[in-house]
């Protein structure tokens, strides 16, 4: 099977390109958002393609995922072929709702010719799609593999550019959190977030890695804190829960479903989590006992094999 989908979350595609067909991408010349072509920091398969504008009106495709409003324009455009008419589509809904929250209605609201997919149960409920079928895939994760050693007493937070999206991330949050367990911070766009916090760099250092680099730097700090208050789960979550550590995380969102007890501490109290934070550094033992259940339950729930057989599931229903 032929599926055409755009590079817009790399660690996501990432999971769904192991499966066994090929994967279109679409390539432009400035490789800008609706064309990046294949990831340069994540490694994807020889079956993931890149394609031009130009090519792909004379190349078969057997599938099409949404996963951004105007893309079904810009398919109608470069296809030549109406996605959901002439060829069959679904619209992947990777991010919760924002505006007017709980009532926030999809773009694709009332649609009888695709099919939402949400990455998260959380994002399902909180959506509003109306008459469209609607059907949840949670994520996958590539194993890492158990790399934990949790050998620097620092907590370990995996956040793009913190400084805009401030109270969504819990940006704020991080400078209380900082006196607890000196944070460092990976992700992209975080330099100078330690003087944005007024935090001493010995509290909070940043930190922009590739995705080969990351895991291995995440899993020698002794704890993953995830103080996000409102976005869909975070991969970088369950990648940290995958390497074996312990989790200190905002009960919000999908973070309560995906973490169980045994495997950290969640709570809406931050005070709560910057003592759970206190207790991991001070008790390496107990937070590998619970990094350890955190890999199992991320390996039960989130493993890659039952990511791609629910993906195959849905894609051979839609293209009936």
């Amino acid at each position: 099977m032929n599926i055409l989908l755009w590079h817009v979350h790399g660690s996501w595609t990432t999971a769904f390109v192991q499966g066994p067909h090929t994967y279109l991408v679409p390539v432009t010349p400035d490789r800008g958002p609706d064309g990046l072509g294949r990831a340069q920091t994540f490694s994807w398969p020889d079956s993931v393609r890149e394609v031009s504008p130009g090519e792909l009106a004379r190349t078969p495709v057997d599938l099409v995922v949404l996963q951004r409003p105007h893309e079904e324009e810009l398919a109608r455009s470069w296809l030549g072929r109406r996605p959901g008419r002439d060829v069959p589509a679904v619209y992947l809904e990777h991010n919760a709702p924002d505006g007017d929250v709980p009532a926030t209605r999809h773009p694709c609201a009332d649609r009888d010719d695709l099919v939402l997919v949400h990455v998260t149960h959380f994002n399902r409920l909180f959506w509003d799609g109306g008459r469209t079928r609607t059907e949840v895939i949670e994520h996958g994760i590539v194993d890492p593999g158990h790399l934990y050693t949790g050998r620097l007493p620092r907590a370990a937070v995996v956040v793009n550019e913190p400084v805009r999206r401030g109270r969504y991330t819990g940006t704020d949050l991080l400078p209380a959190l900082a006196q607890a367990a000196p944070l460092d911070v990976f992700g992209m766009r975080t330099e100078g977030l330690a003087a944005h916090l007024g935090l001493a760099a010995e509290r909070c250092t940043s930190h922009e890695l590739a995705q080969r680099q990351l895991h291995a730097a995440m899993a020698q700090r002794r704890l993953y804190l995830h103080p996000v208050r409102w976005t869909s789960l975070g991969l970088s979550l369950l990648e940290a829960m995958h390497l074996g550590m312990p989790v200190v995380a905002l009960a919000t969102t999908e973070a309560v479903e995906a973490v169980p007890p045994g495997a950290g501490v969640l709570s809406t109290r931050p005070e709560v989590l910057a003592r759970a934070a206190r207790h991991y550094l001070e008790d390496p033992r107990a937070a590998a006992e619970d990094g350890a259940r955190a890999r199992q339950a991320a390996l039960e729930r989130y493993g890659l094999k039952r990511f791609l057989d629910d993906w195959e599931r849905l894609m051979t229903e839609v293209r009936s």
